[in-house]
């Protein structure tokens, strides 16, 4: 396969020295079977040592690897009856956001999300899925259609951020997010978020407020790139190994923290070695915490979602030092 990660170099070659031998046993009608017998087994162990032990920044790169699923990708595998709806009705369509109604076994919903190119043209076309301010206008005009039907919002995530050009800004980005934000937190509607690559900050957020935040195994999530970090703390994009370890962004950091509910599991090469199964996984998770919500009186769903944002985070409460205290202090120190 193309596009092989440095870490993933070592299973690539020993791959490629099986496929030699069974090529040249074929050719030349010898039994080797034991030698190749014993390369799978240890292509096996050697997944495992690789792909168990991921560091964040491996995961990083796999959650932007350019053969991950993307949105579409899901959608036309779980998904009957898509009809895609175009535009946000006040500027234009933007195609680095995706969304409409469909059919989640025989379910109508309204999904979303962000969608990257296979190719540079397809990556110029949808913006390298980096949404302008009608692209989240999109997504708004979406939900409240889902919410004037009562149907049920799936938002997959995977950007690297909202576009921060001059064009975009002049459109009022930070105001199209922010309205998502406040409009979304009080949608009468259950709303499920799938991290499916990177999230990215405030561009990821612009869909990503729900009920329910799923997270696929080697997605990540972030307030800012690792690149970004290390350019900021460090003055070195060449230090985002280093960021993506202290940012904690990944499926397990995010779940401890209770920022994300649950973790989708992942083939064991990543998402983008299988399609299929990926997306049966993705499928599972979906349907059992739709069941859930669906269970839901609108009072729930909105106190659920409120709860859950209020409980992110923890602080601790002190009693304040007083006068003699300061003094003692400051005659010690």
């Amino acid at each position: 396969m193309n596009n092989r990660l440095d870490f993933e170099k070592p299973v690539m070659e020993l791959e490629a020295k099986i496929q030699e031998l069974r090529n040249l046993a074929s050719d030349e009608s010898m039994d080797i079977s034991d030698e190749i017998e014993k390369l799978e087994k240890r292509l096996i162990e050697l997944k495992k040592e690789t792909f168990e032990k991921l560091s964040p920044w491996q995961r990083t790169q796999l959650a932007r690897h350019p053969q991950r699923p993307y949105t579409m990708d899901y959608i036309n595998r779980i998904m009957e009856e898509f009809t895609e709806l175009a535009g946000d009705r006040l500027f234009g369509n933007d195609r680095a956001i995706v969304g409409g109604v469909a059919r989640l076994n025989g379910n109508s919903v309204v999904v979303l999300g962000h969608q990257k190119g296979r190719d540079t043209k397809e990556n110029l076309d949808r913006n390298f899925g980096m949404a302008h301010p009608e692209g989240y206008r999109k997504v708004l005009r979406l939900m409240r259609l889902a919410e004037k039907f009562k149907l049920p919002v799936i938002a997959f995530i995977d950007t690297p951020g909202a576009y921060p050009g001059i064009g975009a800004e002049e459109r009022g980005q930070a105001e199209a997010i922010a309205h998502n934000l406040r409009d979304t937190a009080r949608l009468k509607t259950p709303i499920i978020v799938v991290v499916i690559g990177e999230g990215g900050s405030g561009g990821a957020l612009g869909l990503g407020l729900g009920n329910r935040i799923l997270m696929l195994e080697n997605a990540v999530y972030f307030v800012c790139t690792p690149e970004a970090c290390g350019a900021i703390l460090w003055k070195d994009r060449n230090k985002a190994p280093y960021a993506a370890e202290a940012l904690g962004i990944t499926a397990k950091d995010l779940y401890k923290a209770g920022v994300v509910d649950e973790i989708i599991p992942e083939p064991l090469e990543g998402a983008h070695r299988n399609h299929d199964l990926t997306a049966a996984n993705v499928k599972k998770s979906l349907e059992k915490n739709l069941a859930d919500l669906k269970q839901l009186s609108v009072e729930q769903i909105l106190k659920t979602r409120y709860d859950k944002y209020r409980k992110m985070g923890k602080y601790t409460e002190e009693q304040p030092v007083s006068v003699s205290e300061k003094e003692h202090m400051s005659t010690v120190l």
